[in-house]
Formats: C-alpha cells, sequence, structure tokens
C-alpha cells in the first residue's frame, strides 16, 4: 500500500491537499516515508497520530516509529510554505507493539521565531536616573547624585561622600523650591513605571518578559529591580537605559550600578545592555511627530527650532564620550523627516568646572538677537517629563524669551507614546535574538 492510500484512507481532506498541492492558511502538511519491515499492520495507529497531529496543526510533531523509518511534520502557513513531499513513495506496515516518542515542539531552524527564542523567561530592566518624589527626598536625594564620582569629582576619593554631604544639604533648600513649583516632587519614577508596563504589554505577544526599573539615585534601585526578577527565577537580563545618547555620566553610570548589584546579588544573572539608540527609527519618528505638532502651533511662521541637551562637562568629551556625536546623529535623522534646520545648546550646568556650550540661556540671548521671534524647544536627551523640561525649560527658559521678545514653545515629552514604547520594544526583541 502507498503512503497516499494510507492517508487518503485516514483522512480524506488531505488526500485532497496531496492532489491539489494546494497551500492552506491553517496548515501545511509534509510526509516523508521511508522502507520499514514489520509483520503487523498498525493502521488504526496511524489514525491516532494523523488525528493528534490535526488538533495540534499549528505546531511540529515528529513521530518516531523506533528505527529512524517515518515522520510526519504538521507546520504552521504563517511560519513557512511546505508541500506534500515523496507522497507517492511506498509506506510499508507500521510496527504496532513498539513504543512512539512525540518529540518537543519544534519549528523549521530556517524560520525561527523571537517567540521560540524566548521560552526562558528574559527580565528587562528600564534604567533611569531617579528623582525625588516630595519635598522631603531632596536633600537625600542630592546626596546620592553628588556622591557618584562617574558625574562630578568631588576632590580626591575618600573627600566625594563628605563633600557630597555638604553641597546636598547647601543645595537642598533652593531645590525644594523648584520641585514645589511643579508639584511637589518629580514625576519621573511614576512616569517610567507607566512606561515599564506599557513596554511589557507589548513584549507578552513576543515571549516571557518581566519589565522592571532600576533607578540610579533613588529608589526602586539596582538591588531592588534583581531582587524582583530573582524571585520570579529570571537569570537572563537585558539593560536599557532610558537615555538614547551614551554618557559615560548616564548609561555608564547606571550600567556600572548594575553591575555591581549583580555581584553582590550572588544569583547567576546574565546581562546584555542595550548602550544607546541615538538613531533608533520609532524613537526619531516620535520625536519627529512631535515637532510637527509643536510646529503647527506657529502656523504661518515656521519657528525656530532648538535642541536642548542636558549639559556634561567638556573633560568627559576631551576623554572620548560619544554624548554630543550621538546627540548630533539624532538631531541628522529628525531633521531628515522634519525638513526644520535646529540650533544645538545645553541646559542643567552645575559646579565649577568648564560645561559644554552654548547654554541654553546663551542660545536664547544669541536669537534674540538675531531677531528671532519664535522658537521652538525640543529636549532632545530627555524621553520623560522631570524637572528640567517642566521647570527648565516650560518655566524659565520661557519667561527668559518673554523678557527678550520672544515667543517659546516646547514640544512634549515622549513618556508613554506608544509609537516610542514601539521602539523600546524594537530595541529588546533585536537584544534577545
Amino acid at each position: 500500500m502507498t503512503a497516499e492510500a494510507i492517508i487518503s484512507t485516514a483522512y480524506p481532506q488531505i488526500h485532497s491537499l496531496a492532489n491539489l498541492n494546494y497551500q492552506i492558511t491553517l496548515a501545511h502538511t509534509t510526509l516523508t516515508a521511508t522502507r520499514h519491515h514489520s509483520d503487523r499492520e498498525s493502521l488504526p495507529f496511524l489514525y491516532y497520530i494523523l488525528l493528534t497531529a490535526i488538533i495540534k496543526c499549528c505546531c511540529v510533531i515528529r513521530v518516531h516509529f523506533c528505527c529512524k523509518d517515518t515522520e510526519i511534520i504538521f507546520l504552521s502557513a504563517i511560519h513557512s510554505s511546505w508541500y506534500i513531499k515523496n507522497i507517492n513513495k511506498p509506506f510499508s506496515r507500521l510496527t504496532a507493539g513498539r513504543d512512539c516518542l512525540f518529540s518537543q515542539p519544534v519549528m523549521p531552524p530556517s524560520v525561527p521565531t523571537v517567540q521560540q527564542m524566548t521560552k526562558e523567561q528574559t527580565g528587562v530592566i528600564l534604567l533611569n536616573m531617579g528623582g525625588p518624589e516630595k519635598l522631603t527626598d531632596v536633600r537625600p536625594f542630592l546626596y546620592n547624585l553628588f556622591s557618584d564620582r562617574e558625574i562630578i569629582r568631588l576632590g580626591p576619593f575618600f573627600m566625594q561622600k563628605p563633600l557630597a554631604w555638604l553641597i546636598s544639604r547647601r543645595r537642598a533648600p533652593k531645590s525644594m523650591q523648584t520641585y514645589e513649583k511643579i508639584g511637589g516632587g518629580s514625576p519621573l519614577a511614576a512616569i517610567t513605571h507607566e512606561q515599564e508596563r506599557a513596554l511589557e504589554k507589548v513584549l507578552l505577544a513576543h515571549g516571557a518578559y518581566t519589565v522592571v526599573t532600576a533607578m540610579r539615585y533613588w529608589k526602586p534601585d539596582s538591588t531592588t529591580a534583581l531582587q524582583k526578577l530573582a524571585a520570579k527565577g529570571i537569570r537572563r537580563i537585558i539593560g536599557l537605559p532610558l537615555y538614547p545618547h551614551y554618557s559615560c555620566a548616564t548609561t555608564g553610570s547606571s550600567v556600572t550600578a548594575l553591575q555591581l548589584a549583580i555581584k553582590q546579588s550572588g544569583t547567576p544573572f546574565t546581562l546584555k545592555v542595550i548602550e544607546s539608540w541615538p538613531t533608533q527609527l520609532q524613537y526619531i519618528t516620535a520625536l519627529a511627530n512631535k515637532i510637527q505638532e509643536a510646529a503647527a502651533v506657529f502656523a504661518p511662521e515656521t519657528p525656530q527650532v532648538v535642541y536642548s541637551a542636558h549639559s556634561l562637562p567638556v573633560s568627559f568629551i576631551k576623554n572620548g564620550d560619544p554624548y554630543v556625536d550621538h546627540i548630533k546623529a539624532s538631531i541628522n535623522s529628525i531633521e531628515q523627516l522634519t525638513k526644520l534646520p535646529g540650533k544645538l545648546c545645553f541646559q542643567s550646568r552645575s559646579g565649577p568646572v568648564e560645561w559644554l556650550s552654548p547654554s541654553t540661556p546663551e542660545m536664547l540671548a544669541q536669537l534674540a538677537e538675531q531677531g528671532c521671534k519664535n522658537i521652538l524647544m525640543v529636549p532632545i536627551s530627555f524621553v520623560s517629563d522631570h524637572v528640567e523640561t517642566l521647570y527648565e525649560i516650560n518655566m524659565l527658559y520661557r519667561q527668559q524669551a518673554q523678557e527678550l521678545g520672544m515667543r517659546l514653545e516646547a514640544t512634549s515629552s515622549l513618556n508613554c507614546d506608544p509609537l516610542f514604547i514601539e521602539g523600546l520594544k524594537e530595541l529588546v526583541l533585536a537584544a534577545t535574538l
């Protein structure tokens, strides 16, 4: 009896597929048969195999009959277009009394999917700077910030923490006044947790992911994030800094803290870090959309676009930090979409060192001298609202522009913009492969 005859007897619909060589959208069938001599018939056993495979038609089911003789493979049409092969080869009588082994479901190696590659749970840690959530948090937050020698070196290393304590105590009252103006605390933690939930939701369609947050200078810190993942048995981690542009003061410092926490945890985590993503497609497109939306407010006039990035000491750049190059790469990609040329400046200077220039206040003064009347400010290095966007740009710089006879509007931050979240998802999926 031929293989075609056996299948025709067992399931006429499959026989029609063989005759027509027809692709269906639910499943394609491949049957390969080789000779195997036996003394007993086992057609009922074949019926059982075929019906079981049909029920699991979107999986690959390998059926081994003792000595490497037969495979029946059902493939999902979504992943591959396979046709019935070798359908007319002689089909031997099967041994009914021997064991049958069903292997784990697998897909053809030529068409692996992300979901198959992420059966092991993956933890994603969103790395961010953090901020005081209430006024009483301001002083300890500043102490954590100035204790970090990755950002600023306060004398010899043994003097870092004592000097950080003095500086935080002196600066806390003024900083508390600033945070009072934006509601009594930074919204950064709340926004990052929203991003965390949104990212996990879109990732779950692609595998087993758990997303948590680790703040560099506030809570939850890296240790807390790792404890959450360890409690779920997760060992594989992807570190995703919410800083598109790499700097040793942001991504570098956050990753160093995470690596230290992993070492101290005693848990065998494996870590992969997405170091930078200045030209990630969805990120750039989302920013371009924000710029075009905000520019429409000035119609029929065209505003001067000003990109304001967080400043860094010049010494960092001289030592090879790619921060400015990354920002310029982002701006170049954005301008290809918006066709609106912009100027770059730097905000949030702090401390008696040489900082990147021009500063944002200096840029505003220069534009006023040039007769500029309309400014569209883009917080290029910030993906979430916090004190630098809510106070410095929307209050301080807007007031300065008004005093100089100019109108200043700012683009809204990305926060949980769906396109931005999609971009974060793509970064994680690329790092998973």
